[in-house]
């Protein structure tokens, strides 16, 4: 899942995909603001910003009727891609994950996606390409990278034993690495270079909040596709401007890698838990995020990635109480507004 808040200096907790080892970052100040000027003055928001959130009035019955229409046929039409973990309560990173728990749960969201994006090749996670494919999904494979060597090196075997066998449509080598602090650039570059040496063929790119593809020109040089994560809640921005904000995030990204394949890995709204700063969780907070952002990509040919096709219960210690509030399905896989 996301680490957010994306600019360094005011990073909550870490979500890291799915995934393993990142470490919990403190919410921090608004220095962050002036580092994100550019695109506030894009949508007269100021991120960082801090104060209470504002109360949300819940919609008139006629707008939330429309609301849940707009919902069921987005999700009935199907979106470019679902950001998948098959935790189930009481797992977490380091849990052994089975081919049958993956193949569930991947059987409940393949109706309404057409890419599935995994983010670790071990524990059992190396089995969800595969199984993928088995039911016509493309596949975004990720390798998790953190302070482990001895980790990331079996993440790194893995995802490129997946890919060898035909089952990654894309390869990330690494998620918000370089945000979380856990390699160097030079570090990650090596990966990014031994992957893509044994993978001929194969599009090869990094994961990362969309400000650090201008800060590290050397990683943005090396990867075959840009992979930027887009996370307007973490922000601060409210919900009824996070759309264009989100979308000044991407254009962000594609100037600090004109000519890539840019694809937005990550992006959604928890729909419950504590407001940060100005965005605020909820139900319908989270739909209309939903339906907006599938609209503008369809209009537009963005390929993109929802965070997230379920909730996580572990995430709640993780990520603060939005932690485990991500997705289009709860932890137990019922569906939560359709």
């Amino acid at each position: 899942m996301n680490t957010k808040l994306h600019d360094p200096d005011t990073r909550p907790a870490g979500h890291g995909g799915s995934q393993p080892w990142a470490p919990a970052f403190a919410p921090g100040g608004a220095a962050h603001a002036a580092h994100a000027a550019s695109s506030g003055a894009a949508t007269g928001f100021v991120p960082g910003r801090g104060g209470s959130a504002p109360a949300v009035a819940p919609l008139a019955p006629a707008e939330r009727a429309r609301l849940d229409a707009a919902f069921r046929a987005t999700l009935a039409r199907g979106i470019h891609g679902l950001c998948f973990s098959p935790y189930l309560e009481g797992q977490q990173p380091g849990s052994k994950i089975g081919a049958a728990q993956i193949r569930e749960r991947l059987a409940i969201i393949k109706r309404h996606t057409r890419w599935v994006r995994s983010f670790s090749c071990t524990d059992g996670h190396e089995q969800t390409p595969r199984i993928a494919h088995e039911m016509n999904l493309k596949t975004l494979v990720g390798a998790w990278l953190g302070t482990d060597r001895a980790i990331n090196a079996r993440e790194i075997a893995g995802v490129i034993a997946v890919a060898q066998a035909g089952h990654a449509d894309i390869v990330a080598v690494g998620n918000e690495v370089l945000l979380r602090e856990d390699l160097s650039e030079d570090e990650l570059i090596d990966h990014l270079r031994q992957v893509k040496a044994a993978l001929p063929g194969v599009p090869v790119g990094y994961v990362d909040a969309y400000f650090l593809f201008e800060k590290h020109p050397r990683v943005t040089a090396e990867c075959d596709v840009v992979m930027t994560n887009c996370y307007p809640f973490w922000e601060g921005c409210p919900r009824e401007q996070a759309l264009p904000y989100m979308q000044t995030m991407l254009a962000r990204t594609r100037a600090a890698a004109p000519g890539k394949r840019i694809l937005i890995s990550e992006t959604g709204w928890p729909d419950q838990g504590s407001a940060f700063h100005g965005a605020v969780p909820g139900t319908e907070a989270a739909m209309q995020y939903f339906v907006d952002t599938a609209a503008w990509a369809e209009r537009e040919g963005i390929e993109w990635f929802h965070f997230a096709a379920f909730d996580e219960a572990w995430k709640v210690g993780a990520e603060g109480d939005v932690g485990a509030f991500w997705g289009l399905w709860d932890k137990d896989a019922r569906p939560k507004f359709a």
